[in-house]
């Protein structure tokens, strides 16, 4: 199989969002109020090369960002992120550089649905794309613009295929949904950024790839225990990033989130997580 990390353009955001400071509503309230930006952050894609067919994690998020109004004026998360995406960085030009056309993915997994996860969607029409049912229904209509997706901006023709975790564990999960026939991509709770979030692990002969998603804006914060600034639920990203943890001390694991500057240098070397939780060199 073959992995490749695809970068849609960057966000820059505010540094309590990576890295949340107070406890409950007062988090966002830090969040929304620093007034200090992060240095640009790349937007991942993942894509896999199966025997089953070809995988992309998440779609990255689109050029039409950048233009103005595409952003409600009214929402104050939007007036914290700024998000640069060029002509020619939207995920189905960069796959037709590595010679796939979007219309030979066969599966995309969103691990949620905010904008910089779901703005490549266009790109899929052919595509069974698959979106955990509860997700969903955070994310729909007037109510999910007030939770911070953008529903208004996918494509006419989404309908996407809406899965619910078993109640069949998976190492430290408690639910998992395996994907492929072969048992080795396998979609788990990962609830704490967003409601519902999950993650993708690829399992492969000598380790496991772990696609997080946001379920932490580096691996450096995972191994910290550090849950970012828009997580509603504390007790469910503290338990995520344990969980995630533990994984990753009992599996041989490269962990890959979306918004690490690290992640596709981690990629490229195989570069697995340190055991003793201290960052590589």
């Amino acid at each position: 199989m073959k992995i490749y990390a695809i970068q849609t353009g960057t966000v820059v955001i505010r540094p309590n969002q990576v890295q949340g400071k107070g406890a409950g509503f007062v988090r966002l309230v830090n969040t929304f109020s620093d007034r200090r930006w992060t240095e640009p952050l790349p937007i991942y894609v993942w894509v896999i090369e199966h025997p089953e067919g070809i995988i992309v994690i998440d779609t990255g998020e689109t050029a039409k960002a950048a233009l103005p109004g595409y952003f409600p004026s009214w929402h104050p998360y939007f007036k914290n992120v700024i998000i640069q995406v060029k002509q020619g960085q939207e995920v189905g030009e960069q796959l037709q550089t590595i010679g796939i056309h979007p219309n030979d993915v066969r599966w995309v997994i969103l691990t949620h649905l905010h904008t910089d996860h779901a703005g490549g969607l266009h790109h899929f029409p052919k595509s069974e794309i698959l979106v955990v049912r509860r997700a969903f229904e955070l994310a729909t209509g007037f109510a999910g613009q007030v939770r911070g997706f953008l529903p208004h901006r996918w494509p006419s023709w989404f309908a996407p295929k809406l899965i619910d975790l078993a109640p069949n564990p998976f190492s430290v999960f408690p639910e998992s949904f395996k994907l492929t026939s072969a048992g080795d991509v396998i979609i788990v709770p990962t609830s704490g950024h967003t409601e519902a979030h999950i993650s993708v692990v690829l399992q492969d002969a000598d380790f496991s790839y772990f696609f997080a998603g946001d379920a932490s804006y580096s691996e450096q914060l995972m191994l910290e225990q550090q849950i970012d600034g828009v997580a509603i639920n504390y007790r469910e990203a503290s338990q995520t990033l344990e969980r995630i943890r533990q994984f990753a001390y009992s599996t041989p694991c490269i962990y890959l989130p979306t918004h690490d500057p690290e992640s596709g240098n981690r990629l490229a070397a195989k570069r697995l997580v340190p055991l003793d939780g201290s960052h590589p060199s």
